[in-house]
């Protein structure tokens, strides 16, 4: 039944390939390799990110435009578990899958384990931190009382489910690593819908507001890794049957080499992940010069730039998998060919998503507020992030083979400069002279365009394939 109801995205997805390869800009068989791992993980993410877009649409219905700004400056503090999260996990996936493609099943099943700790090690004092102090750290970005409170209490409950979060980002990538992104998509599409259900119950029904939004993120978080827990020890799930992995539970739990080895990938990918999401923190806190309005506005167009970023997070994971299972059996050559193919296919899908929701960008902004003034400035700024967007598809096509080989210092470098070196400086020109909104234009651009160029020139270089050869079961 779940498969019928998805068929018109799977065949949207393949449709885009085949029309590739009818152009000879693809080779077939590829794309559809790609497109099969990819079209379960685009609507992974578009359930991931209905998440929050959906707190944010029923806060704003139930309280308006202020309760946004608060959960706005409350979601970069929670979202750091998706950062240090698909941080590790990027690790994971490089090192799972150039070990289940050797054969080696119990090295595999090690790198998950040590993946997990590391997990649940950089998490935990972050809930911690994040439920003493919420209040002091949101003030840090908010400028009034009332925003502050709401972002407060909203980040503090949510950010108990951040571990949560985090071991379900690495299980997913496990199974991609198997070729398998149709069970993580079922596991985590059931837990985003598990959030909006409890959200209209907590904050229509029983009048909890912005605790009631974060509380059902909690709890569907819990649900989520449990089912994930459940599953890869058992080897299969309920509705969904055998799953590619079994983890095995016997010693090691942890190998130092292989440690070593993650975090010597998973770390740049975690700053690259903060230098890319962790800049809204800064950013907000300069968006707030331009008034609260000007910050619900910025909050809702984050949110559909995110939803619009998903199938980055689809074709780049599958290009990964691919490329890192092509380089685990020594195939250099047809690693850079699915590199090539899936960064084609991925920069295709931005620009299609991008056409659409720059035409629809009045009545999208209308589903969030109706302030008139604030609509106006959320259908430009949305209009601006069509733009940017397209230039992260690049980006995003451009990392899936620097993550599978380990090259994963270059993002990084281009996601500081682009931030801090141009985007933040034209916002805060913006807000501070006569630039006034065309500095928060331009600083989107750059926080995208940058990154991308820096990225892409390092996977055109190749440099990547001889990085990967330090990381191969063989070394």
């Amino acid at each position: 039944m779940l498969r019928f109801l998805l068929k018109p995205i799977s065949n949207a997805i393949g449709g885009v390939g085949s029309a590739l390869a009818k152009l000879e800009l693809v080779d077939g068989e590829r794309a559809r390799r790609v497109s099969g791992l990819a079209w379960p993980r685009i609507v992974t993410g578009l359930a991931r990110m209905s998440k929050s877009t959906a707190d944010v649409a029923m806060v704003g219905t139930a309280l308006g435009a202020t309760a946004i700004a608060g959960v706005g400056y409350a979601l970069p503090f929670s979202g750091l578990a998706y950062m240090i999260g698909g941080g590790i996990a990027g690790g994971t996936i490089s090192l799972v899958s150039q070990r289940l493609a050797a054969g080696l099943t119990r090295q595999s099943s090690t790198a998950v384990k040590v993946s997990a700790l590391f997990a649940i090690g950089a998490t935990l004092p972050l809930t911690l931190a994040f439920w003493i102090f919420a209040e002091p750290l949101v003030g840090i970005i908010g400028r009034d009382e009332e925003t502050i409170a709401f972002g407060a209490d909203y980040l503090r409950v949510a950010s108990t489910s951040m571990s949560f979060t985090a071991l379900s980002m690495v299980a997913s990538r496990t199974l991609l690593a198997a070729n398998d992104s149709w069970s993580p998509m079922v596991v985590r599409a059931g837990g985003a819908l598990l959030n909006i259900g409890l959200n209209a119950v907590f904050i229509f029904v029983l009048d909890l507001g912005v605790v009631g939004a974060a509380l059902g993120t909690v709890i569907s978080d819990l649900a989520v890794a449990s089912a994930f827990l459940w599953g890869l020890t058992r080897g299969s799930l309920p509705g969904i049957g055998w799953l590619p992995v079994k983890l095995d539970w016997s010693a090691p739990h942890w190998e130092r080499t292989t440690a070593r080895h993650l975090a010597k990938i998973s770390t740049p990918l975690v700053l690259t992940n903060i230098g890319q999401h962790g800049g809204q923190f800064p950013m907000l806190a300069v968006v707030s010069l331009f008034g609260p309005q000007v910050v619900a506005a910025f909050v809702i167009a984050l949110r559909i730039r995110g939803l619009m970023n998903t199938p980055g997070w689809g074709f780049g994971l599958a290009s990964s998998s691919l490329v890192g299972q092509s380089l685990g059996l020594n195939r250099e050559e047809e690693a850079g060919a699915y590199a090539q193919d899936a960064l084609r296919f991925a920069v295709t899908v931005y620009v299609i998503a991008a056409a659409i929701v720059f035409v629809l960008a009045d009545p999208v902004s209308r589903l969030f507020v109706s302030d008139p003034v604030v609509v106006g400035m959320t259908k430009t700024l949305l209009r601006v992030t069509c733009l940017s967007v397209v230039l992260w598809g690049v980006m995003n096509g451009s990392l899936g083979p620097l993550r599978a080989s380990g090259d994963t210092i270059w993002p990084f470098v281009g996601q500081m400069i682009g931030l801090f070196g141009l985007a933040l400086p034209a916002a805060y020109l913006g807000a501070v002279t006569s630039l006034g909104l065309a500095g928060l234009y331009l600083a989107l651009l750059l926080e995208t365009g940058v990154p991308a160029a820096v990225t892409y020139y390092r996977f055109r270089s190749n440099r990547w394939k001889l990085v990967s050869r330090a990381y191969r079961p063989a070394a």
